[in-house]
């Protein structure tokens, strides 16, 4: 949650700031604000409310400097206000500040002892006092850094500045994502890509437990204790153009149109049909390894704890390994047992995500082999991993997921054929079949996409609706959990995903003729009781909707409204069923008047726990 950005260097940096923020603006909303070294005085600009309100702040009172950080909220300790607001300024130096310090509590009442006042409700404003303290005390801002990190407790990423050392920036991290972008003469730092990539392609991603120290001497890495780390930057090759909106309405609009593409950008250089074989380049483990493993782990959040979900229909089904899919929420909490020969596969768009890392972790530290499925390169939990299957769905602004959905399922079909195919399950025949219905998808889904217009039609006509109920069955049965939650999500309407079998058993008292039932009933092994299920909630005087199979015409005489998919392999399905449901979540709030790409409440990378 929270971004932050930083620049040190020979521009002046208020605008260089506020385009960063207004890139990571996805990661927090409530309120935003930047300080800036001028002259040796540090000046502040901040409010309450999203970024926009900032500018104007900005645009009337400008500000001026070479050396500056700046804020973008998502409140934890304190509502949104002004003077909870970021950057907090305390004496000659100025915080930003990603993630929770547990014991603020503890060492407020210190510092309030010393005679230390405090004007914030935040936990953040306890490291600006620390530092603060140790500056006024002779130390070098570095030091003050240092010393301020060993008596924190908890989860952060936070940059300073001081007045007493005009031009430098030390930021620090522990389980919070900062990247630092190196430039000619100039550092950039922010808590993720957008804001670096219209500056520099060349990236050193923090690692727990590092200090960054930025300024006229040069940029220089170090562990808590001050030992100097040196490694060689990672060139990232997201373009610019890639995080802009491209002409569409909103971000979450252009990423569902993205998905054939990113599907293919996953897809490429790992396929091959006609032989049946997976490569991948980041994936240690050889055939007889993968031939010794005894269950799957996969541990995840949110939506990517539905692509888990269907990740175990898949795995089981193709590889015959026991799968348990975990919430990274949960995982740890409950002492679980690793067997020997387990892989833990966590899955996490952005690759910071603080649960699954902890539930990594704790899969790790019991024994377990792990490959993540991750988007960003150089992500913590990427790094973590002892392999990664990277999706290569380029940047995903809107904070409800979609392409990074999509892609994560692509991947997590083909590790399953490749264990199938390593562990003797499958022929090269069987599994080219799945790699060609793999790599007919996009085409599908741009079949979908051209049909845009009808999918806003049923917006149109449900937009009024209090509460959906998503049902299917089987590997449908997570594409009808994401469904409800992209609605709950950006239109803010209840929405429940059921499975399809269950309506019976507590759902169905719910039905009557003000409630919509969308039933994902395409043609397969469980399509005659899915129908059923629909018929059941048709008598009940539900209003259903169903998302079926081409040429299927008896949903027509069932449904009050019919969507139909093109034919595609049983497994693919999935991949397929969730765009429509995309569609509709996104229309539905469009016409609702909310916040698609920024909706309350929500941020993009959930960074604490």
């Amino acid at each position: 949650m929270c971004g932050i950005v930083g620049y040190t260097g020979p521009r002046q940096c208020g605008e260089i700031l506020l385009d960063g923020l207004r890139r990571l603006e996805y990661r927090g909303y409530d309120s935003a604000g930047v300080a800036v070294c001028d002259g040796g005085e540090i000046v502040i600009r901040k409010s309450e409310g999203k970024i926009s309100r900032l500018l104007d702040l900005v645009a009337r009172d400008p500000v001026n400097g070479t050396c500056g950080v700046g804020h973008t909220r998502w409140a934890t300790h304190g509502r949104p206000s002004d003077d909870n607001a970021h950057p907090h300024k305390t004496g000659r130096v100025a915080v930003v500040h990603n993630g929770i310090v547990e014991n603020h509590r503890t060492l407020k009442e210190l510092l309030t002892a010393k005679g230390r006042n405090f004007v914030s409700e935040t936990d953040t404003e306890v490291i600006a006092h620390l530092v603060d303290e140790y500056v006024s005390g002779g130390l070098r801002l570095e030091e003050a850094v240092r010393k301020t990190v060993a008596a924190l407790h908890g989860s952060y990423a936070f940059l300073c500045l001081s007045e007493t050392e005009p031009g430098t920036l030390v930021g620090a991290r522990l389980n919070c994502p900062m990247v630092v972008g190196v430039g000619e003469g100039e550092t950039f730092l922010a808590s993720d890509l957008p804001p670096l990539l219209s500056y520099t392609r060349n990236a050193l991603f923090l690692e727990d437990g590092e200090i960054v120290i930025a300024g006229p001497e040069g940029l220089r890495l170090t562990d808590f204790s001050g030992s100097p780390k040196e490694r060689p930057t990672v060139y990232i090759d997201w373009s610019p153009v890639m995080a802009e909106k491209g002409g569409y309405r909103h971000f979450m609009l252009k990423e569902i149109h993205e998905q054939p593409r990113a599907i293919l950008d996953t897809l490429a250089g790992r396929v091959h049909p006609e032989t049946g074989e997976i490569f991948f380049d980041t994936l240690p483990l050889g055939e007889e390894e993968l031939r010794a493993l005894s269950r799957v782990l996969i541990v995840a959040c949110g939506t990517s704890w539905h692509a888990g979900l269907i990740g175990k229909f898949l795995i089981e089904g193709l590889a015959r390994l026991t799968v348990e899919v975990d919430l990274g929420s949960e995982y740890r909490y409950r002492n679980p047992v690793v067997e020997k020969g387990t892989l833990c596969v966590p899955i996490s768009q952005s690759g910071e995500t603080a649960d699954t890392l902890a539930g990594l972790r704790e899969a790790r530290r019991k024994g377990a082999f792990s490959v993540a499925i991750c988007n960003v390169v150089s992500s913590t939990i990427a790094r973590e991993s002892n392999g990664v299957i990277y999706t290569h769905a380029g940047p995903e602004i809107g904070v409800a997921s979609t392409k990074a959905f999509t892609t994560q399922l692509a991947a997590l079909y083909l590790l399953a054929v490749h264990l199938g195919r390593a562990r003797g399950a499958m022929t090269p025949q069987e599994a080219g079949s799945h790699l060609l219905d793999l790599s007919d998808l996009p085409r599908k889904i741009e079949e979908v996409l051209k049909r845009e217009e009808e999918i806003a039609g049923l917006a149109r006509k449900y937009k009024d609706s209090r509460d959906f109920l998503y049902l299917g069955r089987g590997l449908s049965y997570p594409i009808a959990l994401e469904g409800a939650l992209k609605l709950k999500e950006i239109s803010y309407i209840h929405a429940e995903g059921y499975p399809a079998g269950e309506m019976k058993h507590g759902p169905i008292a719910l039905i009557d003729e003000r409630m919509p039932v969308l039933v994902l009933c395409s043609k397969g092994d469980t399509y005659e009781k899915t129908v059923s299920n629909l018929e059941e909630a048709r008598t009940r005087g539900g209003r259903v909707i169903a998302l079926g199979t081409e040429g299927d015409t008896d949903l027509l005489r069932k449904a009050e409204d019919v969507f139909f998919l093109p034919p595609c392999g049983p497994l693919a399905l999935p991949i397929l069923e969730v765009v429509p449901l995309q569609l509709l979540a996104y229309h539905m709030a469009v016409l609702k008047g909310t916040d698609v790409d920024q909706p309350r409440n929500l941020a993009k990378s959930v960074t604490v726990e």
